[in-house]
């Protein structure tokens, strides 16, 4: 059996603007702060002899490829990215970069989301992918608006309850 992976579907290439600072600031600290230790601890723990069994060194080569391969992908996603800046005219719609406040039908739960890239989600602050299939069936809805998504625990009925653009 082979290790060869089927490489993963390209995500949307668009970010916030503090998404993208985020990511810079990220990359910035990987590149400046962070690799230079790694790389002072790897020679330390390569000096120290026999590497076979030098548990330091072999965690510090492990760091440092989890390290570059950050960078690696942070160096050529940057670039890549699309900075979506300013709400849009209509307010009342659901683009990217919306806080949108859905009710299930079914349970009559609310629940807040904030619509943003795929390099800055984050399920504690409730911040989904575009290319999530939540985001891609309300996108373009309106307050009011009723709406199906197909989600892991099935098909489900929500409700546009609030649409608002953080500044």
């Amino acid at each position: 059996m082979s290790r060869w992976r089927p490489p993963a579907p390209r995500s949307t290439a668009v970010v916030t603007r503090a998404g993208f600072e985020k990511l810079k600031a990220e990359l910035d600290h990987l590149w400046h702060t962070l690799r230079p230790e790694v790389v002072k601890a790897l020679a330390a723990a390569a000096a120290e002899g026999d590497r076979s069994e030098n548990a330091e060194y072999t965690y510090r080569k492990k760091q440092l490829g989890e390290i570059d391969r950050r960078v690696r992908y942070l160096s050529k996603r940057i670039p890549a990215l699309k900075v979506a800046e300013g709400a849009p005219a209509d307010r009342e719609t659901v683009y990217f970069g919306a806080g949108i406040v859905l009710e299930n039908l079914a349970s009559g739960e609310e629940v807040h989301y904030r619509i943003v890239g795929p390099d800055e989600t984050d399920a504690r602050l409730g911040w989904i992918s575009i290319d999530s299939p939540l985001a891609r069936a309300v996108l373009k809805k309106r307050v009011d608006d009723e709406f199906e998504a197909e989600l892991p625990g099935g098909r489900t009925r929500f409700l546009v309850v609030e649409v608002h653009y953080d500044a």
